[in-house]
């Protein structure tokens, strides 16, 4: 179970959203306590705008590797830096480096983006978001044996409509190079992808950044509180329950 701990987010959606290195050392090593295996974090600069900047990007993943002690991982995604060049550029120039990075393939540049994460010895994740051409993309790359897994994203907020796409998704991935697949779902959709997920015997994850709310819709209070739902609704639907 891997925990997203903030992603677009701000503190308009809460205090309980981490967004500086030590509220996001602190959530993690929370959110491990409950289970996750691993980080995923969008490091931000002082004045909380997501940036890809090595001054940035090494302080957080310090933070969240001396705390948490798991495999930390960040985005890379376009609008952290939308020029590919200026996106390649800021990846180059990291000095502490994260365990892997999510690479979304339907963005302009991500096989460069990817190959260049590749050759520093960083895992890469390749996002394959339901409603864009990244499953064909991705299909098509000489890169995709060789990343550590698919992140499958289903960015359809309803429940109903999110499962239709978890599984049209899955069916254009096919094989997926033979690379592992880990699906989640966004908002309304987060759970029922989850539990989907579960039953389809495939790697999930939950945290703030993919919904606010707890199975029963009530506020989360933490990501810790997300990950431990997540665990007993992932055991259940793979009990059948």
């Amino acid at each position: 179970m891997q925990v997203c701990l903030n992603g677009g987010r701000s503190a308009a959606d809460g205090a309980h959203v981490p967004l500086t290195p030590d509220e996001l050392a602190r959530s993690a090593a929370e959110a491990v306590a409950a289970g996750a295996t691993e980080v995923h974090v969008h490091p931000r600069t002082p004045c909380g705008r997501e940036s890809l900047s090595a001054r940035v990007v090494g302080p957080v993943v310090a933070a969240l590797r001396a705390r948490a002690g798991v495999p930390v991982g960040v985005t890379t995604g376009a609008w952290a830096e939308p020029d590919p060049e200026a996106r390649l550029e800021r990846v180059r120039s990291w000095t502490v480096l994260p365990d892997f990075a999510s690479v979304n393939w339907h963005e302009p540049g991500a096989g460069e983006l990817a190959g260049l994460l590749l050759a520093r010895g960083v895992g890469v994740e390749a996002g394959i978001w339901s409603g864009t051409d990244g499953a064909a993309r991705f299909a098509a790359s000489p890169l995709g044996p060789r990343v550590l897994r698919v992140l499958a994203e289903v960015t359809d907020p309803g429940p109903a409509a999110a499962e239709v796409s978890a599984h049209a998704l899955l069916t254009a991935l096919g094989a997926a190079h033979g690379r592992p697949v880990l699906l989640h779902g966004e908002e309304g959709g987060a759970w029922p992808v989850l539990r989907l997920a579960a039953r389809r015997g495939l790697a999930t994850r939950i945290g703030l950044e993919d919904t606010l709310r707890l199975p029963d819709g009530r506020l989360a209070p933490s990501n810790g509180r997300l990950v431990a739902a997540g665990l007993a609704q992932y055991g259940a639907a793979r009990r059948g329950a």
